[in-house]
């Protein structure tokens, strides 16, 4: 009985690592296009900021 209990626990254990792992990576993978597009936006703001004005 103790020996089935400890396999259920460390069952549990691995499943609980594996998903806190997907878990992680999915963060980590987020923030990467997160910054990509904040980059984008702001070198689109620069841009727009810098163009030339036209004066009459």
């Amino acid at each position: 009985m103790f020996i089935r209990n400890r396999r259920n626990r460390a069952q549990s254990m691995i499943e609980y690592s594996v998903l806190i792992a997907i878990v992680s990576a999915a963060i980590v993978a987020m923030t990467v296009y997160v910054n990509r597009s904040i980059k984008g936006k702001m070198k689109h703001i620069e841009s727009q900021l810098n163009e030339p004005t036209v004066l009459k």
